[in-house]
């Protein structure tokens, strides 16, 4: 039989030169079948022999090898000197098992005990690509002698190298089988219990598995002592159920069972210094029985832990990339066969694929962890209070494949007692998404504050966004509700159409033109007014509530539509409470609807009546503050707020005169009763004025501070043509509200 697994020693070669070649030729296997193992059993590739051919011929050798085991821990040929116990070979060479392996050089012996046929590979040494090699006599004053074998060839030779070869391709089978399973997961508990269900039962009656705690996260050095804590286990039933399957097993269960040891603790600290320390350090895989792990087992498992007796433990640490994190530990029952040497490897293997694993998902889980703080820090802590509307959300992170997004919403109040309603979503799922929808809310809350119309916030926003790169592409809904004239404006950038529950119970998808999204460049958008009467609802949403994978977005936004008529329904006449809605809309969501994040935004549009507004035009002259606050009172006499009376004319007073001053067209002066009373004044300057402390000596500057101590709230906001001046006084106990 030919080995192509290992090169012959050169003619001329000293014994010690062929014995390191040797050796050094059984590493290679080793690594080959690590190699193989790694791949799995369907990973051949372009030189890479097959599972069956290569992995079989070295379980082959290492099962007909060494009469003794190895040392705890060694894999077979892990040295450059022969073992005691080997035999000499013909020149020096040394075999681990004393015989000589079947076919080697003119004249040595084949299988059953046959001569080589003088074409076989007896003088080219290293040849393995299969072509004829002439044979080579060799020189007649030196005849070559038979090998001699410690173990002569037997009859049934051949079908324990193929009983050997099938049981090498089983566990290249297992291995590759356990670590698909294992790199399915995708978070920390999905890549532990896959380790365990992986070698449970079929590689190990029972596993413990130990992580550090914390964890470790790329490379930051972690303090304080090592604690291992236990994270998982899993075993075999003492007893199986009544059917024959097997029980499961809770997390983190140390109880392996009387026959497995009893309980093992959960908690172990790692002492500097100490055997589990060292056993760490050195990473390979240990037998219970060798020393080092006799005395680090008890520290990790506890003192008082029984373990089977012969090569029924395994102690396998788990190193990451960057350091060690965990140990595993493999255990048979007594009455189960032991492990062999090659189970040593195979240790190896799920111990490594599982430490990566968990890297993996450390570093995933603080990656998902930063981008949905910063989603949602971006995102509105609470929603304002405007005059003349409710409001009500939700965000909801996408499923854990892809939980971040660039979903935002956002309500801005504006003067006049109007209010912005923004939603959004920035394409793509990762934190550079949740970035650019932070600055692009930033963006929108600026130019809001400008008071610029739908269209132009739309066509600034688009300029921003081609700004930050040629490939910062969002979708993006703009309204602008005004609670006296009962209207609103919107504009759409590329983003799905707002539905409108009217308060009969009927459900519109509003007509407003889609536009193009926000980052495409050189696109004109388009508003349009809709009504917006008392008592109606304006639900505007991301498409990750209408559009997932087994649905388009028009389907989507048919059952929105029906889920919102079915709701108006169940409260009759009244409309539905906003938070509860909002709460119908997303238990639409299916479990294979959760692709993308949602964000859902609805306002309930309470209006302000005509009745309870009284708006006024006064030229910029001296007499205008008089007027102001003749009119004032008037109002307030009619509304019956005779007590706010005096409070009302001094800071009307106040603010119309500050207006007058630097004004060149009409002032406006409008008084809102709400649940508060809100006075505004309206001129064409687009100074905004400033709170100062007055010093005595001045003339002006007292107007604001008078303001800033009577009034509830006070601002000022800048619009295209000027500004607005506005204050808040609290309604009197007992006053009749709008």
């Amino acid at each position: 039989m030919a080995d192509h697994g290992a090169a012959e020693p050169a003619p001329g070669a000293t014994n010690r030169d062929r014995g390191r070649g040797r050796e050094h030729g059984g590493a290679a296997a080793v690594s080959g079948a690590v190699q193989a193992a790694a791949d799995g059993p369907q990973g051949g590739g372009a030189g890479r022999p097959e599972p069956d051919q290569h992995g079989g011929r070295y379980a082959a050798r290492a099962a007909l090898g060494s009469a003794e085991a190895p040392e705890p821990g060694d894999g077979p040929y892990s040295g450059d000197n022969a073992r005691p116990g080997d035999t000499a070979r013909p020149g020096g060479a040394a075999r681990p098992d004393g015989a000589a392996r079947p076919g080697e050089g003119v004249g040595r012996p084949r299988e059953g005990g046959q001569p080589a046929p003088s074409g076989g590979r007896g003088g080219e040494a290293g040849r393995s690509d299969g072509a004829p090699v002439p044979p080579q006599a060799p020189p007649p004053s030196v005849p070559s002698p038979p090998a001699r074998s410690a173990h002569p060839a037997q009859p049934g030779d051949g079908a324990e190298m193929a009983a050997a070869r099938q049981a090498s391709g089983d566990r290249l089978r297992f291995i590759g089988a356990a670590t698909r399973r294992i790199a399915r997961g995708i978070d920390l508990d999905e890549i532990v219990l896959g380790l365990c269900r992986a070698t449970v039962p079929t590689f190990a009656d029972a596993i413990l598995v130990y992580l550090r705690d914390p964890l470790p996260v790329g490379d930051e050095r972690p303090t304080g002592p090592v604690v291992l804590r236990l994270r998982r286990t899993d075993r075999i039933p003492e007893e199986p159920d009544t059917n024959g399957t097997r029980l499961p097993v809770l997390p983190a269960q140390p109880d392996l069972g009387p026959a497995m040891g009893g309980s093992a603790s959960e908690l172990a600290e790692v002492r500097p210094g100490g055997p589990l320390a060292e056993v760490l350090r050195g990473v390979r895989p240990l037998f219970g029985e060798a020393q080092a792990a006799r005395t680090a087992l008890p520290e990790l498992l506890g003192p008082d832990t029984r373990l089977p007796g012969g090569h029924r433990v395994i102690l396998a640490p788990l190193r990451g990339r960057r350091r060690v994190i965990g140990a595993a530990v493999f255990l048979r029952r007594p009455d189960r066969p032991a492990f062999e040497p090659e189970d040593l490897l195979v240790a190896a293997q799920l111990a490594t694929h599982t430490a990566l694993g968990v890297d993996k998902a450390v570093l995933y889980g603080r990656e998902a962890y930063i981008a949905d703080a910063l989603q949602r820090t971006m995102l509105p802590d609470s929603l304002p209070q405007p005059t003349g509307v409710r409001l009500a959300s939700r965000y909801l992170p996408a499923a854990e494949t892809a939980r971040v997004g660039g979903d935002w919403y956002d309500a801005i109040p504006l003067p006049g007692s109007r209010v912005a309603l923004v939603v959004g979503d920035v394409m793509g799922h990762s934190m550079t998404s949740a970035a650019i929808m932070g600055q692009l809310r930033t963006t929108a809350q600026t130019l809001a504050g400008l008071d610029l119309p739908p269209q132009e916030v739309l066509h600034h926003l688009d300029e921003q966004a081609q700004r930050l790169g040629t490939d910062r592409m969002a979708t993006c809904l703009y309204a602008v509700y005004d609670p006296v004239a009962h209207r609103i404006t919107i504009a759409n950038a590329g983003h799905p159409p707002p539905v409108m529950l009217h308060r009969g119970g009927r459900a519109e998808v509003l007509r407003v033109p889609s536009g193009a999204p926000i980052g495409v460049g050189g696109v004109d958008f388009e508003a349009v007014e809709l009504d917006a009467p008392a008592g109606a609802t304006l639900v505007l949403y991301t498409d990750g509530l209408v559009e997932s994978r087994i649905r388009d977005v028009w389907t989507g936004i048919e059952q929105l539509r029906e889920r919102l008529t079915e709701t108006a329904r169940l409260t009759g006449p009244n409309p539905p409470p906003l938070e509860p809605l909002c709460d119908e809309v997303l238990d639409m969501l299916g479990p294979g609807d959760r692709d993308d994040d949602i964000a859902l935004l609805a306002a309930r549009f309470d209006g302000i009546a005509p009745s309870d507004v009284a708006y006024w035009y006064l030229d910029p002259k001296a007499q205008t503050a008089g007027q102001a606050r003749r009119l004032a009172r008037r109002a307030l006499a009619r509304w019956g707020l005779d007590e706010l009376t005096d409070q009302v004319e001094l800071l009307v007073s106040e603010v119309v005169t500050n207006a007058v001053r630097y004004a060149e067209r009409p002032v406006t002066l409008r008084l809102l009763r709400t649940d508060v009373l809100r006075c505004e004044v309206g001129d064409d300057a687009p100074q905004l004025p400033r709170l100062r402390q007055a010093r005595p000596s001045d003339e002006g500057g007292r107007g604001l501070y008078l303001v800033n101590r009577m009034a509830r709230r006070w601002g000022a906001t800048r619009l295209s043509m000027g500004k607005v001046v506005w204050f808040e006084l609290s309604m009197p106990s007992g006053a009749p509200h709008g």
